[in-house]
């Protein structure tokens, strides 16, 4: 028998084994849709029901643990304990984040444009498309003031780019973006697409029209998401970045 040699606490590996599952269940509820498990919506759902709950389950078993082997100085374990309240701290970190974050209040909207008088058209894309409740047509004057109010930042682009060398840009960042272009059109100066969001892959469509403008060209752009009344802010971050990609 070697003198002074610590005991693994079985506590700990059961609470780290919990960890563990429970972050993979976390995961699995993000990218379940990306690996054909369920629909966006299913995923989303999931999440929201559960992930908090399995968070604070394994951060309060892990303290708890902590306490146990502190008091217990005969065990070891502190190390897969520490682990564990770190997967619990990272499935508790959306949330976490949006509590220490501004708290921002989105609008209930889900169709964002940078012309919200005459918003471009879809033509390829119908509201037919898989997956989409929501309807391509766009919600008139209530919706556009409600964007105008929520942000004010979402405005054409104005470039001194012919249109031909504007739309060549244009479907360059679409691609860059990782959309999946649909019904590029050269001659038209127009192209749609659909753009996945990074996690649950929720499906938005896109639509880019390249016109005419005194010294250059104008550039819109519109996002609409295929379900869910709002958006969370989505669609504008989309249309954010491509304006910045295209002004690099």
């Amino acid at each position: 028998m070697i003198i002074g040699k610590k005991k693994p606490s079985l506590l700990a590996t059961l609470v780290f084994g919990i960890a563990v599952l429970s972050g993979i269940a976390a995961l699995v509820m993000i990218f379940g849709a990306a690996m054909g498990l369920w629909e966006p919506i299913e995923g989303f759902r999931l999440s929201r029901t559960y992930n908090n709950s399995l968070g604070y389950v394994v951060c309060g078993l892990s303290i708890a643990c902590l306490v146990y082997l502190f008091i217990k100085k005969g065990l070891e374990g502190k190390k897969k304990t520490l682990i564990s309240l770190i997967v619990g701290l990272a499935i508790l970190s959306p949330t976490l984040y949006s509590m220490m974050g501004p708290q921002i209040r989105y609008p209930g909207i889900h169709d964002i444009t940078t012309d919200t008088v005459n918003p471009p058209l879809f033509i390829t894309l119908t509201d037919d498309r898989e997956g989409a409740p929501n309807t391509l047509v766009y919600g008139g004057p209530e919706i556009a003031a409600q964007q105008i109010e929520a942000f004010p930042d979402i405005k054409p682009i104005m470039s001194n780019l012919s249109p031909d060398e504007a739309y060549a840009k244009a479907l360059a960042v679409g691609e860059a973006m990782g959309w999946e272009i649909i019904g590029a059109d050269s001659n038209a100066h127009r192209f749609e697409g659909t753009a996945r969001t990074p996690f649950f892959k929720f499906v938005d469509d896109t639509v880019v029209v390249v016109s005419n403008a005194a010294g250059g060209s104008r550039i819109d752009v519109r996002s609409v998401s295929r379900i869910g009344r709002g958006d969370i802010g989505v669609n504008a971050k989309r249309i954010r970045k491509f304006i910045e990609l295209f002004n690099q």
